[in-house]
């Protein structure tokens, strides 16, 4: 049977919030929160793909591993892919590459992820839920993914497109996009060889050139809503969050 890891991208050259991963939130760094999110998914290995030392210190501090990798990595795909080269992964064998900017992710929802993509046999899938409010429409910060039919259950629905802001009243079928996707190893292979597309650098949504090179990515419905820290904002919402 294949097997199932997680690898976390990140890097401290952020620049809407600088050294974003080592934020300390209630004296725990950020990556940590997303990391220890990753362990409670209990899908596989959890590694931290990193060309930073300070990344790598807090992850090992914390009891975690770490795989170094080139700093001119202009994504965080290409990182995952360094990491499981190094990890000698196999072509069935599934990796979940987890944003390290989504520390409100629930691990059932990474079970979830992993659980339906071997069921049904997925190449590449990510997870979305329900927009929470009309003014996500127009948020650039909140990524929506557009299916062709409505989610609901366990059903997988097929990428028609991803985008930073929508026409609420010209769009159906318009969700949440969460900072995680799943590639069999071949699928993740064939993506980061592909040349970057015109979408992909207009929008700055690297899954873009999979859809522009004709590959699938199917969308799960997650029980559990999610959002990536990416301002000042996210940030102080997510603190208030969690001390509730």
């Amino acid at each position: 049977m294949s097997k199932s890891i997680i690898i976390i991208p990140s890097r401290l050259a952020a620049t809407r919030l600088p050294n974003k991963p080592l934020i300390n939130i209630n004296n725990k760094p950020l990556i940590i929160h997303v990391f220890e999110k990753a362990v409670k998914s209990q899908i596989g290995e959890v590694y931290v793909a990193t060309c930073d030392n300070e990344i790598a210190l807090e992850v090992k501090r914390n009891g975690g591993k770490c795989i170094m990798t080139d700093s001119r990595h202009t994504t965080g795909t290409d990182r995952v892919y360094e990491a499981t080269q190094k990890l000698n992964m196999q072509e069935t064998d599934l990796i979940i590459n987890l944003q390290g900017d989504e520390p409100m992710i629930n691990p059932l929802d990474i079970e979830r992820l992993c659980k339906i993509s071997r069921e049904k046999n997925l190449n590449i899938s990510t997870l979305a839920f329900k927009l929470k409010n009309n003014d996500d429409y127009e948020n650039t910060n909140v990524v929506k993914v557009i299916t062709k039919n409505k989610l609901s259950g366990n059903s997988t629905e097929e990428a028609l497109n991803f985008c930073r802001k929508v026409d609420l009243n010209k769009n159906n079928n318009v969700y949440h996009h969460f900072g995680i996707y799943l590639y069999k190893f071949s699928a993740l292979k064939k993506f980061v060889n592909l040349k970057k597309s015109e979408n992909e650098i207009k929008e700055k949504l690297e899954q873009l050139r999979i859809l522009d090179n004709k590959m699938k990515i199917n969308v799960i419905l997650a029980n559990y809503f999610s959002s990536g820290i990416d301002t000042k904002k996210d940030l102080e919402e997510y603190i208030k969050k969690i001390n509730k």
